[in-house]
């Protein structure tokens, strides 16, 4: 095609040139090559790891660009992610050049749109728009290099004027550019100038008469594309990223062969859908100028002049701030002797950005933990507390509630110690040991261990090795009723600090065979997470779930995990009344196994800003008193447990802290599986010649910090933690450092939102019950607790209506607590239901509880279930054909581990949902059956939706093709598949039989029926789908394997 660019720079800059806009645009050598040449050479984002421990743009000492100053929003709870990866389908970056009109105005000249599959412009692209054949004559060139002596806003006011003016002479293109370089001018930055464009041409009533193309040396990375589009681009052209690809290539640190900048394009591509999946937008034209951003440290007159209507709360830097900025980069560009800056934001580099966990940090922390010199601790203590400003908490000051108190009169450091966790590090992220000595140091210290969203091995179970905390991840990798009745804690982790908005994915190296069973996977075989939870898609989705938790254990607190951002406190409002008993805001600065760079750097917001916005309205809404509030992320020493506790925290998580503890010396390469210390490795040799981690380092690590807490609160005048919890009112902003920190305004931080202070501060309930009491399950629970106690089974009979939820819950967890998951295989309990049933029927089934209704289900019909049998059948006089009629809802056997599903009808959309070991027979399906499969089988005897197996890496399906469009309806990407023939594929034909006479001898469906009764004439219409990666011959073998 004419539009594929063969030559990235039709005139490339000569390296003085070049080195000149690579300074002047501030890249580093870091940036060039750990982002832009990763993205060129491997069409993806880089990954890194361990999070983001560099001050935010507005407190940093070094030039930082504006992009750095926009935190990307991302939806929790309602209106989830979308999974753009394994649901490209509905993803769309396309772009339209032409013009808009009114939907009630629209003529011929509307019909002339040049159509382009992205936003992001090759050269030649860019030529043609521009070429006489298109927009030559239509089109406005407006420079965006100005005077050194012109004010920023001058420069912007000529820039919007000069856009009106050309929107006013029906011009089609706006093309703004900074593209040309002189002595004494300065660029002004590309997305102040968009920003303040689209406004205006909005204020006039002209933006959907222009296109606005930027030409500019800034974007480099998706968040600094999506900034742009967000601010009203219509398509950018990246020249500095081509140009200096191109010398890459020539200096030969690149390969030359592959197409740099298309590769490069590529990768972008993936970034944006990424970027805008996490608002569950699916369209680019919806992201556009939408503004999705929350603006961390630009002072009010830059925002209402650029980005008018974006989330804007501590003020910040100014215009003379960011013209001063410019004046530093144009002196350094000019001036050929000065190299181009090494970097530094990504890793820690001797002159470079700050970072919170530098060398010296990490070194003192670990001699202290291992020698137990708290002498040695306040050398940490001091390095951390005293460090150049790197947080907003680092310019707040406690200050005292009365008269210091002796120490002695201090609440003793076992009631401190009760209020820290670890963070959920899953066992995958971390190696087995670091997993076990973290779990251990807790239970000693009477505190608490995540397990992370990996599952948990039962020999752990009951024994000093015990997570407390079971997490509830997307994935639901070893979520079962043993897993969960073995907690004091359930975890829903809604979003992670370090990439909230995105699901997971564990590669396929880091799988060995221990990880693979906790997670009811195969070995060597990569696992993703999905972005959203496939049964939270609003509020009240999330009130199912801890409502089914709280079922399968009435005993555990039911925890929710949020990350901070803009209307995170209205989100805390909802989860309180959706019943949970404790809320984590996490900051953006947690720590992660593996995620994309963008991730790491621009999403979620402080904590900070997030706690103390959870505690106003909980306080304001009168909740505050029902939920216990935590924080984590970057949390290190006992001041910082103290200002969170005065922002609201009731508990606080710890991750990093105790991985460095253990040995971590912060490499940022757990995402490799080579850690040098044995920590986040999977690798044997790594763990056994270098972990040298101990429960007691971690041990050391929590004591000190809860000495730290009772010394700092003797001299503020409190004996208790209690006494500080919410007094946001004595904490007082410091002045800062620079001009900068100066003009930050924390009054929102520090608001108590004009709560009366009697107003309950903190949690003062033992847990919050939910308003539903389970009366049936209660009934089930009485009646069949004699025959689970005896181990005897038996059969019973119950009457449900759609308001009975989650039925079956209750006794799978009391047959779990007793006997685990298949300890009643033998004796189980028969239970006959009639009528209709509300969500969750069977959820977390085990061995031992065999559900038979006849009637209907709701959604979340198996959800979790690991052993057992569920039937479902309409009643025998119906008069409607069960085959072509709804029988069961959406999110089906979500995160199903065993057991058996036969359903007489259609199932709803996304059935089988990461079912990793479960065995279903339905009549018919919705849009993505069988997502993300890991195990198991499903056979469909009828029509699916669309997108089928769309990552589904283990397991195998049936579908029945009478239409023969099933060819159109799958996900191509990871899945192969072969029509059943009796000549090559014997035990497959049996296998499927087995499943259709299982079916008919549970259900007595009709359809069934009919598929035997003609067999050899309806199987060459069947289906066989198995992953890419597995030999057919092996599938049944498997199967047996799991059985």
């Amino acid at each position: 095609s004419e539009l594929v660019d063969r030559h990235m720079a039709a005139e490339p800059m000569v390296p003085e040139t070049l080195s000149t806009y690579q300074k002047m645009f501030n890249l580093s050598r870091e940036e060039l090559n750990d982002i832009v040449a990763v993205l060129a050479q491997t069409e993806l984002e880089a990954v890194g790891s361990m999070g983001d421990d560099t001050p935010m743009s507005v407190l940093s000492r070094k030039v930082r660009s504006v992009f750095d100053h926009f935190r990307q929003q991302f939806a929790q709870v309602t209106n989830p992610p979308i999974d753009s990866l394994r649901e490209r389908i509905v993803m769309s970056l396309q772009t339209n050049i032409g013009r808009e009109g009114s939907v009630f105005d629209i003529g011929p000249e509307n019909a002339q749109q040049v159509i382009m599959n992205s936003p992001v412009l090759s050269q030649r692209k860019l030529r043609q728009l521009l070429g006489p054949a298109m927009f030559a004559d239509s089109q406005a060139f407006i420079d965006l290099n100005a005077p050194d002596t012109e004010s920023l806003p001058d420069a912007l006011e000529r820039i919007s004027n000069e856009a009106e003016q050309a929107a006013l002479d029906d011009k089609l293109i706006i093309m703004l550019s900074d593209r040309y370089l002189k002595p004494g001018l300065l660029p002004v930055h590309a997305l102040l100038a968009t920003g303040a464009v689209h406004h205006r041409l909005i204020a006039k009533g002209l933006r959907c008469r222009v296109n606005i193309i930027v030409e500019t040396g800034v974007a480099r990375d998706p968040h600094h594309f999506a900034c742009l589009i967000g601010c009203g681009a219509t398509a950018v052209y990246p020249y500095l990223v081509y140009q200096s690809l191109h010398d890459l290539a020539q200096r030969g640190n690149v390969d030359r062969q592959q197409q740099l900048g298309r590769s490069f394009r590529r990768g972008i591509r993936k970034g944006l859908f990424k970027i805008m999946s996490k608002m569950g937008i699916a369209s680019i034209s919806s992201y556009r100028g939408a503004q999705l951003f929350e603006i961390i440290g630009l002072h009010d007159e830059v925002v209402e002049r650029c980005f008018r209507g974006t989330v804007s709360r501590i003020q910040g830097a100014n215009f003379e701030d960011l013209h001063d900025d410019q004046r530093l980069l144009a002196r350094a560009a000019w001036e050929p002797r000065t190299p181009l800056n090494q970097g530094g934001l990504l890793k820690f580099i001797h002159n470079g950005e700050y970072h919170c966990y530098n060398p010296d940090v990490v070194a003192t922390l670990q001699a202290a933990v291992r020698s137990g010199d708290y002498n040695r601790y306040r050398d940490y203590a001091e390095l951390v507390d005293e460090r150049p400003v790197a947080t907003l908490r680092d310019l707040l000051e406690p200050q005292a509630i009365g008269p210091p108190v002796a120490i002695d009169d201090v609440e003793p450091a076992e009631n401190i110690l009760r209020r820290f966790d670890s963070a959920g590090m899953s066992l995958g992220a971390l190696s087995p040991e670091a997993h076990e000595a973290l779990a251990i140091a807790m239970n000693r210290l009477g505190a608490r261990s995540n397990s992370g969203e990996g599952g948990e091995d039962p020999a752990r179970f009951a024994t000093e090795r015990v997570s407390k905390i079971k997490q509830v991840a997307s994935g639901r990798f070893g979520v079962t009723a043993e897993y969960l009745v073995n907690a004091e804690v359930i975890q829903i982790k809604i979003a992670q600090g370090a990439k909230p908005g995105e699901g997971g994915q564990l590669p396929g190296h880091k799988v060995d065979a221990t990880i693979a069973r906790l997670r009811y996977a195969k070995p060597g075989v990569g696992l993703i997470s999905p972005p959203p939870h496939h049964d939270i898609y609003s509020i009240e989705d999330l009130a199912q779930l801890i409502f089914d938790l709280k079922q399968v254990n009435p005993q555990a607190l039911v925890s929710v995990k949020l990350v901070a951002e803009p209307g995170v406190g209205t989100i805390a409002a909802g989860v309180v009344k959706a019943y949970a008993d404790l809320i984590t805001i996490s900051g953006y600065d947690g720590g992660t196994g593996a995620s994309p760079l963008s991730s790491v750097k621009y999403a979620g917001s402080p904590w900070e800003l997030g706690l103390s916005e959870a505690q106003q309205v909980l306080r304001a809404n009168g909740l505050r008193h029902r939920v216990r509030l935590q924080t984590d992320g970057g949390l290190k020493t006992g001041l910082d447990i103290i200002k969170a506790a005065m922002l609201g925290a009731e508990s606080f998580g710890f991750g990093t802290a105790p991985m460095v503890a253990l040995g971590c010396k912060y490499l940022r390469i757990c995402h490799l599986n080579n850690c040098a210390t044995g920590v986040a490795t999977q690798n044997k040799v790594l763990r056994s010649e270098h972990f040298i981690g101990l429960p007691e380092m971690v041990v050391n690590f929590f004591r000190f910090v809860a000495e730290d807490v009772r010394q700092r609160l003797a001299e503020l005048g409190a004996r208790s933690l209690d006494e500080i919890i919410g007094r946001s009112d004595q904490l007082k902003q410091l002045p800062g450092d620079t001009p900068r920190q100066q003009q930050l305004d924390l009054s929102r931080i520090l608001s108590t939102a004009g709560v009366v202070p009697e107003a309950p501060r903190f949690c003062n309930e033992a847990r919050n019950e939910p308003f539903d009491r389970g009366h049936l399950a209660e009934l089930m629970m009485r009646e069949t607790l004699p025959a689970i106690e005896a181990k005897s089974g038996g059969e019973f009979e119950f009457f449900v209506h759609n308001y009975n939820r989650t039925i079956g819950a209750r006794i799978s967890g009391e047959i779990a607590r007793r006997y685990g998951n298949h300890g009643m295989q033998d004796a189980p309990l028969e239970i006959a239901l009639t009528g209709t049933a509300g969500q969750s029927l069977a959820a977390w089934n085990v061995d031992g509880l065999h559900l038979t209704l006849t009637g209907d289900a709701n959604d979340y019909v198996g959800k979790g279930m690991t052993g057992g049998r569920v039937i479902i059948r309409p009643p025998a006089d119906s008069s409607f054909v069960a085959r072509e009629t709804s029988i069961i809802g959406n999110t089906c056997l979500y995160g199903a581990t065993g057991g058996e599903l036969y359903a007489a009808g259609l199932a709803g959309e996304r059935f089988a949902v990461r079912n990793s070991g479960a065995t279903a027979v339905v009549e018919g399906t919705g849009d993505h059956c069988c997502e993300y499969m890991t195990g198991g089988v499903v056979a469909v005897l009828g029509r699916t939706g669309v997108n089928f197996g769309a990552g589904l890496t283990g397991g195998f399906a049936y579908v029945l093709d009478l239409n023969r469009d099933f060819v159109d309806r799958y996900n191509h990407e990871l899945i192969d598949i072969h029509r059943v023939t009796p000549e090559s594929m014997e035990a497959h034909l049996q296998h499927l039989r087995a499943l259709i006479l299982a079916h008919v001898e549970y259900t007595n469906s009709a359809w069934a029926t009919e598929l035997l009764d003609d067999f050899r004439s309806y199987l060459p219409k069947f289906w066989l789908i198995k992953p890419k990666a597995a030999e057919l011959g092996s599938l049944i073998e498997s199967l047996r394997r799991a059985a």
